[in-house]
C-alpha cells in the first residue's frame, strides 16, 4: 500500500463536501477519482497532497516513497524556455554532473596523501550519477516533451508564448521527469492530444482525475467514486465499474420498489380494516402499523442528472447529399496546413474528424461555416440543409440576461422544467440557472452555447470540441442525443470514448491529407497504419513522378473502409455493403468461437466418461463414446481452420 485515506471528511460552511471517505492505492496500481463537476474530486487531491486540512481523517504516504502532483492550471516559470523548465526537475543529476565535472578538472592537482580518499568519493559520485540515469537525462527530457507533443523547434519558447494547455503539458513533462513513486494528476488529459495521451503510460502508481473514458478504460484498474459526498470504490476500469454501478442501483431501485410496494400493500389493509369499525379489526389495523413504523425505509437511489434526457429534431429533412469538400488547401504564415483536401458527408452520418493539435481541424470546420477563407478548394452543401454550429469563441451571448433568460427568449415555446432541463445536462442546476451570462468563465459560456445549438432545431450540426468542460454524466446525456438524432453531425473531438460512441465514420487530417475509416474509433486504430503506410507510399510516389497512385492499394479486399471520399451514391452504397459485410464476418466469428468452446467442452466431458473404470469394461459403450468423441473432434478440426480463416480476414 503506497497511499491511505481514512474517514476523510470536508466541508467549506454549511456545505459538505466530502464524508467519511476511505480508500487505498497500492504500489504500481493505476486508480482514477470519477463524479460530476463540484463532487470534490480536486478537493480531494488537495487534502492528499497537504494543501488542504481535512475536517477529520488522515492521509498516509508510504515511508520512503514520493509524491508528484499536478494540479489544474498548472503554474510554470515564466523566465525559462519550456526545456529549461523540463530540465530544471533533473537539478539534482545536474549538480552531480557539475561536481564531477569539477573533480575531474582538480584530478592533477590532488596530493598524493589525498588522492585515493579523492578517488573513492569521486567513484561514489560516479556510480551515484549512474543510479540516477545521469548519463540519459538530457534524451530522456527530450523524449518527454516530443513525447507529449512539443517540436523541438518549441522548446526554445518561453511559457508566455504558450496557450494554456501547452503551459499544462509543460508543468506534466517536467512532473514525469522527476518519477515520483505516485503520480497524482487533476484532469492533465484536457490538454493532451490523441497521440500525447497514448504515450502517457507511466510505470509507478497513479491516482488520476479524468474525464476522458477512453483513456480509463486503457489504463486503470481501480475506479474511486465520490458520489453525493461520499467514496466508493470498484475494480476494473471505467466499463466495469460502469456496468457494475449500474447493477447495483438497479438491484437498489428493485428492493425500493418492492419495499414501496410492500408499504403501499399494508397501508390499504390498514386502512380497509379500521374501515370495519369494529374493536378485533382496529387492533389489527393498530398492530399493522406498528409493524409498519418499525420497517427501516429504504431511500430511493439517485444518480445525479439520470432523468435528464436531451432529444434532438431537426426542423426539417435534408437532402442526401448533405456535404462535398474538394481540393481544399489552407496555408498559415508560409506553412501549409492541408493541400487537396476532401471528403463528402451524407444524411444520418455522424462523422468525426480527428487528428493532432495543430493539423488544421478547426481551421476545416470554420472554412466550411464561412468564418475563415480557404485558399483553393470548393465546398458544397445539400438541399435543405441547414447547419448549427459550436465554436465557443463565435457564439453569441447576450452578457447582461441570465442563463435561463437566455434560453427563453430564444425558444418561447419551452416550458420552465424543459429549460431547467436542458441547463442542467449541462451542469447548470438551482440557483445556477439565474446567473449571468457576463459573470460566467469561458468554459460555463460554452456549455450554455452548446445548449442552445441543442435546441436549435438544425439539422447539420457542425461540433468542436463539444464536450471540453462536460462532466462524465453530461458527456452520456450528449451522447444519447446524437445516438438518435435523426440529422447530420460532423464533429472535431479529442475524446475517444465519445468518438466510440457516437461516430460512424472517421476522417483522419493526417500528412495534410484526409484519411477515410467507415467505423468508430477502435476501427480506426486497427486500420491506420495500413493506410497511412497506403498515403506514404502514393506521396512518394507522386514526389518521384511515378504513377504509382493510393487506388492500387485500396482497392485491395482486405483493407475495408480505406477508399479516400470522392463523392456520390456509388462511394455511399459502397461504405453501406463493406459496413454490412463486416458485420456478417463479426457475427460468423462469434458463432464459430461459441461453437468451439461448446465442443471442447464436450470433448472433454466425453473423455472423462471414457476414464471411469465402470465404463472401460463395457466395450459397447466404449464403442458409443470413442465414435462421439472421433465426430466431435473432426468438427473442431474444421472449425479450428474456419476460424483462422475469418480472424484473417476480420
Amino acid at each position: 500500500m503506497i497511499l491511505s485515506c481514512q474517514n476523510i471528511s470536508k466541508s467549506f460552511g454549511t456545505d459538505e463536501i466530502i464524508k467519511q471517505a476511505s480508500f487505498h492505492i497500492e504500489d504500481y496500481e493505476k486508480a482514477a477519482i470519477t463524479g460530476i463537476n463540484g463532487a470534490g474530486k480536486s478537493t480531494l487531491l488537495k487534502i492528499i497532497m497537504k494543501e488542504l486540512e481535512p475536517d477529520e481523517g488522515t492521509v498516509t504516504i508510504a515511508k520512503d516513497k514520493t509524491a508528484g502532483y499536478l494540479a489544474q492550471n498548472e503554474v510554470v516559470d515564466s523566465s525559462r524556455t519550456i526545456y529549461e523548465e523540463v530540465l530544471s526537475a533533473k537539478q539534482p543529476v545536474i549538480d552531480m554532473e557539475q561536481e564531477i565535472r569539477r573533480m575531474e578538472a582538480e584530478m592533477e592537482t590532488v596530493a598524493p596523501e589525498k588522492l585515493e580518499a579523492f578517488m573513492e568519493k569521486y567513484e561514489r559520485l560516479v556510480h551515484q550519477f549512474e543510479l540516477a540515469d545521469g548519463y540519459a537525462y538530457r534524451s530522456e527530457v527530450t523524449g518527454v516533451l516530443t513525447g507529449l507533443g512539443f517540436c523541438e523547434d518549441e522548446f526554445s519558447k518561453k511559457p508566455d508564448e504558450l496557450s494554456g494547455g501547452q503551459k499544462t503539458r509543460a508543468a506534466l513533462c517536467r512532473l514525469l521527469v522527476t518519477k515520483p513513486d505516485i503520480l497524482i494528476l487533476d484532469e492533465p488529459t484536457n490538454h493532451l492530444d490523441m497521440e500525447s495521451i497514448q504515450w502517457l503510460n507511466y510505470k509507478g502508481a497513479v491516482l488520476i482525475v479524468s474525464h476522458d473514458r477512453y483513456f480509463l478504460d486503457k489504463t486503470v484498474t481501480k475506479i474511486v467514486e465520490v458520489f453525493q459526498h461520499k467514496v466508493y470504490c470498484y475494480p476494473g476500469n471505467y466499463t466495469a465499474y460502469a456496468q457494475k454501478k449500474a447493477q447495483v442501483r438497479a438491484a437498489q431501485l428493485h428492493a425500493y420498489y418492492n419495499q414501496q410496494q410492500e408499504i403501499r400493500h399494508q397501508e390499504e389493509v390498514i386502512a380497509k380494516l379500521k374501515s370495519f369499525n369494529r374493536e378485533k379489526s382496529v387492533k389489527r389495523a393498530e398492530s399493522r402499523e406498528k409493524m409498519l413504523d418499525k420497517i427501516e425505509r429504504l431511500e430511493k437511489p439517485v444518480d445525479d442528472m439520470t432523468d435528464i434526457h436531451l432529444q434532438l429534431e431537426p426542423c426539417i429533412t435534408s437532402g442526401n447529399d448533405v456535404l462535398d469538400v474538394k481540393g481544399l488547401k489552407k496555408t498559415y504564415d508560409g506553412t501549409v496546413l492541408f493541400e487537396n483536401a476532401g471528403f463528402s458527408i451524407f444524411r444520418g452520418e455522424r462523422v468525426a474528424l480527428i487528428g493532432n493539435n495543430g493539423t488544421g481541424k478547426t481551421t476545416i470546420l470554420k472554412i466550411i461555416n464561412g468564418m475563415v477563407s480557404a485558399d483553393a478548394g470548393e465546398i458544397t452543401t445539400g438541399t435543405n440543409v441547414h447547419i448549427g454550429y459550436y465554436d465557443q469563441e463565435h457564439q453569441v451571448l447576450h452578457a447582461e440576461k441570465t442563463l435561463f433568460d437566455e434560453i427563453s427568449d430564444d425558444y418561447p415555446n419551452l416550458t420552465n422544467t424543459q429549460i431547467r432541463n436542458v441547463l442542467a445536462a449541462f451542469l447548470f442546476t438551482n440557483d445556477d440557472v439565474f446567473k449571468r451570462i457576463g459573470d460566467l468563465s469561458g468554459g460555463e459560456r460554452g456549455r450554455v452555447s452548446l445548449a442552445k445549438l441543442m435546441l436549435s432545431e438544425a439539422n447539420f450540426l457542425i461540433l468542436d470540441e463539444p464536450t471540453n468542460h462536460l462532466d462524465i454524466t453530461s458527456k452520456e446525456i450528449l451522447e444519447n442525443a446524437l445516438v438518435h438524432y435523426e440529422g447530420t453531425v460532423l464533429f472535431v473531438s479529442h475524446d475517444r470514448y465519445f468518438i466510440n460512441k457516437t461516430a460512424t465514420r472517421i476522417l483522419d487530417l493526417h500528412e495534410q491529407q484526409i484519411l477515410n475509416y467507415i467505423g468508430d474509433y477502435d476501427y480506426y486504430l486497427e486500420k491506420k497504419d495500413v493506410q497511412r503506410a497506403a498515403l506514404k507510399k502514393e506521396l512518394q510516389a507522386a514526389a518521384s513522378g511515378t504513377d504509382s497512385s493510393l487506388q492500387e492499394v485500396q482497392a485491395a479486399p482486405d483493407m475495408p473502409g480505406q477508399k479516400k471520399e470522392s463523392g456520390g451514391r456509388k462511394d455511399w452504397e459502397q461504405q453501406k455493403k463493406e459496413q454490412a459485410a463486416k458485420r456478417r464476418l463479426e457475427h460468423e466469428l462469434q458463432k464459430t468461437e461459441a461453437r468451439i468452446e461448446q465442443l471442447e467442452t464436450e470433448i472433454g466431458e466425453l473423455e472423462a466418461e471414457m476414464a471411469k473404470p465402470e465404463v472401460a469394461v463395457i466395450s459397447a459403450r466404449v464403442m458409443e463414446l470413442h465414435t462421439d468423441l472421433k465426430h466431435r473432434q473432426e468438427e473442431l478440426e474444421g472449425l479450428y481452420e474456419r476460424w483462422e480463416e475469418l480472424t484473417n480476414l476480420a
